[in-house]
């Protein structure tokens, strides 16, 4: 993929009206959805983010992905964060990215997977892979998807690992940090991200919204970005469809628990 087309990819992972990304793709790496977002009107997971285009549909700030560029570059007169990207270590493809993404959802019915390749042997590009689809698992359809990238080290607040931003996030909108211990799955410990946040403000019943996990790794700086809408599809403002389910497929716990996994270790592996 040529440097314009990933840097929009991260770009559009922060897209916080989102974007998760997750601003999608939102503050940090994770705003910067590097879920690849396939944009209804060319393709989402930002972001966030950290950029998961596939992005634009998941939000996937993909998704939700990345509010920061590719290699800390950002467009001249932005006030978008620049997000450090270091090439990752091996080549995950767009078919392993939504492989593990069905895995992460077992039982449902899956429909419109796109996906996107990383691409390490290329400087120019390469640096996000991920993958989203429209979840069916008898609650309620749902847009979901989940980008990988490496951050450089050392890992900086900006990173997906902050929820302070700018502008402040809007009334209703949440988000919590949280640490990992070091274990055999996770050595050095990761730092997880979560965030819930309204396609629109003000915010109303008919309003949906996208929750967004980001999970970096102290030691390597991999990090995984998973967006859920409560929707059939990403975007921002109006343009989001209406909500489909009151709540999104995973909770916080079991998003964490599946991207620290056994489902997501290589990918992880591959990426750090």
């Amino acid at each position: 993929m040529p440097f314009e087309a990933d840097l929009a990819h991260a770009l559009d992972r922060t897209t916080d009206s989102l974007e998760p990304d997750l601003t999608t793709l939102l503050s940090g790496a994770v705003e910067r959805g590097r879920s690849r977002r396939r944009r209804r009107t060319a393709g989402v997971i930002a972001g966030v983010g950290a950029a998961c285009a596939v992005v634009a549909a998941a939000g996937l700030v993909l998704p939700g992905a990345l509010a920061g560029t590719v290699a800390g570059i950002h467009p001249a007169g932005s006030d978008i964060e620049p997000v450090a990207l270091a090439m990752p270590r091996s080549a995950v493809s767009d078919t392993q990215m939504i492989q593990a993404l069905e895995a992460t959802f077992p039982g449902g019915r899956f429909s419109q997977e796109t996906g996107q390749s990383n691409n390490p042997s290329d400087p120019s590009g390469g640096y996000v892979a991920n993958g989203e689809l429209l979840l069916d698992d008898g609650h309620g359809a749902a847009m979901v998807g989940v980008s990988a990238v490496r951050l450089k080290l050392p890992l900086r607040d900006g990173d997906g690992l902050s929820c302070d931003r700018t502008p402040a996030r809007a009334a209703g909108d949440t988000c919590t940090l949280s640490e990992l211990p070091s274990s055999a799955a996770l050595p050095g410990g990761a730092v997880v991200m979560s965030e819930q946040t309204a396609a629109h403000r003000p915010a109303g019943p008919d309003t949906a919204r996208r929750w967004t996990v980001t999970v970096t790794l102290k030691s390597t700086g991999a990090q995984l970005q998973l967006v859920q809408w409560n929707s059939t599809g990403g975007g921002s403002g109006a343009d989001v469809p209406k909500p489909t389910r009151p709540a999104p497929p995973l909770t916080e716990q079991q998003a964490v628990a599946a991207l620290t996994g056994a489902t997501w270790a290589p990918i992880l592996g591959a990426v750090g």
